[in-house]
């Protein structure tokens, strides 16, 4: 008969990935990303592949004053960027303003007006109202880019519901509440996704920071590709020969790609998820659903009578009480067994949870099971990336990353150079990126300015 560690380890084993899985998976994404960039099977495919329209990142010689707008939530910023010459980095100053929900789900001219109000008041309080920059403009929303000034929202998420705004191009509302003040003119220059502008906020410290990646809430990575590749391009073909290609990766899986892969916690979790079915990569990695990944395990567990001597809690059995946070709190502690006079991390969160009878046997595997799920999203994630840096063929490349999940737990960062140092040929480097969708935004336009000769 198995012993009690035997049985955990058989419910743990499906989050190990050997490099073989790794290699396998990379293989699989690259099909993907094939099929998304060309114009015969992009339709069909499920990792899109959409081209940005940014062609160039920093190269050092972009200088001036350029104005950012971040809007992705109930909060939305005004920033104002000063970029130096061959500054590694830049100045900003910002405000941020809650957008209240009446506004949120009025009309859309109610929202751009509201958005062009706070515009005027912050470059009233920065002094700079006279004066005509650059725009850059990060909208995290779904769109269909049509050119680096141009989007047209495809659906509101996160509590936006502004009557009037899906299928139009957000710039020209923007552009359209600027005119109806009259009092500060701006020129609009880029509409940024949040992927890309974390791959140029990394772009003026290392220029050949070519991808860009997110590991938060969501996960979504993008990179330079050679022009001739993307076929679904409808710009000019003139040079640079390149542009941003905006992955969507989450959604990778969704024709079934993964299914083998698959878990019984994670057909739970897309089962009772509110887009079933759908951003089936996202799932296996990201900040949303990992403590959720964690209770189920634990969970099962329980009812094999492996932990908490088979004893379960209210807390326990409620969906989203195991927050990721915990995850990164618990494998904070390096020691395998904390103290119980001390009350460690992993006891304290677990009495929180109602689990005021787990022992210290259980907190050593609370933590195998938060190590294997959080070790199983870095594995994860590092084949996406070695998938794209396989492609890129390079001597060497930087990835500006960001995101909860990598800015806070406290081993990803090292499991994903591990993982990506086995399965590459190249040399490359983990940046942590600062503000993509502020500073990240700004720099879009300084590169879209020098290349249009008028920075």
């Amino acid at each position: 008969m198995a012993s009690k560690e035997e049985k955990i380890e058989l419910i743990l084993k499906p989050f190990r990935y050997d490099n073989d899985t790794l290699n396998d998976i990379m293989g699989r994404l690259n099909k993907e990303m094939e099929k998304g960039l060309k114009k015969e099977t992009n339709p069909d495919a499920t990792v899109k592949m959409l081209a940005t329209y940014v062609r160039a990142v920093p190269d050092g010689t972009e200088s001036g004053d350029f104005l950012a707008l971040d809007l992705g939530g109930s909060n939305f910023r005004v920033l104002h960027v000063h970029i130096e010459k061959g500054a590694k980095d830049v100045r900003l100053q910002s405000d941020t303003y809650a957008i209240p929900e009446s506004i949120m789900t009025g009309s859309g001219e109610q929202l751009f007006d509201y958005i062009a109000d706070c515009m005027g008041k912050f470059l009233e309080k920065i002094g700079m109202k006279n004066r005509k920059m650059a725009l850059g403009f990060t909208f995290s929303f779904p769109c269909k880019q049509r050119g680096l000034d141009s989007a047209s929202l495809i659906k509101w998420t996160k509590g936006f519901n502004a009557a009037g705004v899906e299928g139009e191009d957000v710039v020209r509302l923007l552009r359209d509440a600027i005119k109806r003040r009259g009092d500060f003119d701006t020129d609009i220059v880029a509409v940024v996704n949040d992927t890309v502008g974390t791959m140029m906020a990394c772009g003026l410290a290392d220029h050949d920071c070519l991808i860009g990646l997110i590991v938060g809430t969501g996960s979504n990575a993008c990179y330079m590709e050679k022009l001739d590749n993307v076929e679904i391009w409808e710009g000019d073909r003139g040079e640079p020969n390149q542009v941003v290609v905006n992955m969507e990766w989450g959604a990778f899986g969704e024709d079934g790609a993964l299914d083998d892969l698959l878990t019984a916690y994670d057909r739970e979790i897309d089962e009772h998820s509110i887009n079933k079915g759908q951003q089936i990569y996202e799932k296996m990695i990201s900040g949303m659903y990992m403590g959720e990944l964690v209770r189920l395990v634990l969970l099962e567990m329980t009812k094999q009578m492996l932990v908490f001597g088979g004893r379960t809690s209210p807390d326990l059995e409620t969906r989203g009480t195991f927050l990721t946070k915990y995850v990164s709190e618990i494998e904070e502690c390096t020691y395998l067994r904390e103290p119980i006079g001390d009350m460690g991390p992993t006891l304290k969160i677990l009495h929180s949870l109602g689990l005021k009878h787990a022992t210290e046997t259980d907190c050593v595997t609370v933590k195998e099971v938060c190590r294997a799920v959080s070790t199983r999203a870095a594995h994860l994630v590092s084949a996406g990336i070695s998938a794209i840096v396989n492609k890129m063929d390079r001597e060497r490349v930087a990835v500006g990353v960001d995101g909860s999940v990598y800015k806070y737990h406290p081993h990803f960062k090292e499991l994903m150079t591990q993982t990506i140092d086995k399965l590459t040929h190249c040399d490359v480097k983990l940046m942590l990126s600062e503000d993509g969708s502020g500073k990240g935004a700004a720099l879009v336009t300084a590169v879209a300015c020098r290349l249009a000769g008028n920075s």
